[in-house]
């Protein structure tokens, strides 16, 4: 199966993800490209594949991702082959994207499971959101407020979702997530 994670800026997504990918082994990760620079503990191929604006727009030319989008004046975008590949071998693939690249992950692959986690607080969000960008160089005070009204934005799009999750208590949030693929696991799939 297909689990798609998603949400807004600040929503926990790649600690949820890692949490999960903890608990099931059988969990194949999808690692996305950017192109933006590595954040300080980010490890490429890890957390991101970190491309070139021009090799990131060549892949995209050439039909190399599953969805991919322009956020926040850098590219981001999901391969298309390993996860055509992890799923052609039977395996359950976990892709961690923005709400954009979920539904359009969706339209690609309309039997994947769109789970759209979200902050407990707007105020949660902030400081989560506030500690991360801080951390990164070249901290914008004017970009963290667009990504806070982006995130908003996104917000109204979450009854587009399968499952809604909100990250309150962080163990609690990852054993929503694998109650989730549990419970889609197990349906009979159509031959």
């Amino acid at each position: 199966m297909l689990l798609v994670l998603a949400g807004p800026s600040g929503a926990g997504k790649g600690t949820v993800g890692r949490r999960l990918l903890d608990r099931e082994p059988r969990l194949w990760f999808s690692v996305s490209a950017n192109t933006r620079p590595p954040r300080p503990g980010e490890v490429d191929g890890v957390d991101y594949h970190f491309v070139s604006r021009e090799e990131f727009e060549r892949l995209a030319a050439d039909g190399g991702f599953l969805e991919w989008f322009e956020v926040f004046g850098d590219l981001k975008g999901t391969p298309r082959g390993p996860v055509e590949e992890h799923l052609a071998a039977g395996d359950d693939v976990l892709v961690e994207v923005d709400v954009q690249g979920a539904l359009a992950v969706k339209e690609a692959f309309p039997e994947a499971v769109l789970v759209f986690l979200r902050p407990p607080s707007r105020e949660v969000q902030r400081d989560r959101l506030r500690a991360r960008d801080e951390a990164s160089p070249g901290f914008d005070e004017a970009a963290f407020e667009r990504r806070l009204a982006e995130a908003e934005a996104e917000e109204s799009l979450a009854d587009r979702f399968d499952h809604v999750v909100v990250n309150d208590e962080l163990e609690r949030a990852v054993d929503a997530v694998a109650a989730i693929l549990s419970a889609h696991r197990s349906r009979p799939h159509a031959p």
